[in-house]
């Protein structure tokens, strides 16, 4: 049997579409997301729900209900620099997607907002929203908390929820430690330019960006234990202007994403060593930054139990697994540090397997159906959390 408020979010399911595809066709990025906050909060106008948004970091904050205890709703609103090529008629144009599912992600929290908004008076408490900015970017959540995002009423639990282009429909996975933590880096190397003809008279930092590439992927395949669970990417090689030219600069950006606070420590020094030890050799100038530095989600066993009965109060034909634990990193790891939370992952899969391809990709496919589920698992894991603090 299915609970009243997985019935009234399904029968949101045009409305919900029509919301994904509008905000699809108009991703933006970081920390800025000015057409994205004015979709958000024309809906909250339609709801009759106050809200507050943050200018400078594009967050919006709505409370609904009031009381003692107040839980927490997230949900991620920014896209990524790349052009779509997904093939959809809603397909956007920017030179921006929603790769990552954010433009779901959004849709499922309104349509939460619309649902507790409906069911106030059952409420025993205040469910703050969270329409956050600059997940991709490892900004928005730390920038809503350095706002107050968890004070004014005072957040005792959150909850967030991810889709998954390869999962399937009315799937959910869970787990202690879902994401892992992420410190990415940029490696600037600075050389002397010179001819293509005559390379002796240059220091060739392309070269040398080259063998430092070589050398971290090493790092990975020499010293790090397959059971220490690293994984270290250089996404972004940039040097060079014409195939005539050694050119004065190189730029590395990369990630190394760990579960374990001492593998993470130890990696970095040895990237550090490496970049060092390359540089000298090949007589080149080097700078590190620090691009982000965030923890690894961790969930608290009693809200993840929580939020798992709430889901199975929904619907017996919802299928969890505890599987969640990848590799992928998110900004939530900043709230779920401060307060207790779970973090899911919900199944938003192609019908058609064979088009099944990962997030970040241009032609990533997600499957609408999702949506009205996501919505009512928030709104019930919050109803829920919130009797329960009533009842002690």
């Amino acid at each position: 049997m299915e609970n009243q408020l997985l019935k009234e979010a399904q029968e949101m399911q045009t409305e919900l579409s029509r919301w994904r595809q509008a905000l699809h066709q108009i991703p933006e990025l970081g920390l800025h997301l000015p057409k994205t906050s004015a979709f958000v909060t024309e809906k909250l106008d339609e709801f009759g729900i106050a809200y507050e948004i943050y200018e400078d970091c594009s967050c919006i904050t709505a409370c609904i209900g009031q009381g003692k205890h107040c839980f927490l709703l997230r949900s991620d609103m920014d896209a990524l620099p790349m052009q779509e090529e997904s093939g959809i008629p809603f397909q956007s144009e920017n030179g921006c997607m929603h790769s990552c599912g954010h433009d779901l992600h959004t849709s499922i929290l309104l349509g939460a907002a619309k649902l507790l908004k409906a069911h106030e008076q059952e409420l025993s408490g205040t469910v703050k929203l969270l329409f956050q900015s600059g997940e991709e970017t490892f900004s928005g959540a730390d920038a809503a908390i350095k706002r107050g995002i968890l004070e004014t009423p005072k957040v005792e639990a959150a909850f967030a929820m991810h889709v998954a282009s390869t999962l399937e429909n009315n799937t959910i996975i869970y787990g202690p430690h879902p994401m892992a933590a992420v410190y990415g880096f940029q490696i600037s190397l600075t050389g002397k330019g010179a001819h293509g003809s005559t390379p002796n008279l240059g220091i060739d930092p392309i070269n040398t960006g080259v063998h430092i590439y070589l050398g971290l992927q090493e790092l990975i395949a020499r010293e790090a234990s397959s059971s220490d669970e690293a994984v270290l990417t250089i996404g972004s090689f940039d040097a060079g202007t014409a195939s005539n030219i050694i050119p004065e600069r190189a730029v590395l950006k990369g990630t190394l994403r760990t579960f374990k606070p001492e593998v993470q420590k130890y990696l970095i020094q040895r990237i550090n060593e490496i970049v060092d030890a390359v540089c000298k050799a090949y007589r080149t100038d080097y700078k590190i930054e620090v691009l982000s530095n965030v923890p690894a989600v961790s969930c608290d066993s009693e809200m993840v139990n929580s939020c798992l009965e709430s889901i199975r109060n929904l619907s017996s034909s919802i299928k969890t697994y505890p599987l969640y634990h990848v590799m992928g990193s998110e900004d939530f790891a900043f709230i779920s540090e401060k307060v207790p939370s779970a973090y899911f992952c919900i199944g938003a899969g192609a019908e058609n397997k064979s088009q099944w391809v990962g997030q970040h990709n241009p032609k990533v496919l997600f499957n609408e159906k999702c949506l009205p589920l996501g919505a009512a698992v928030y709104a019930k894991t919050a109803i829920d959390w919130l009797a329960g603090q009533a009842e002690e």
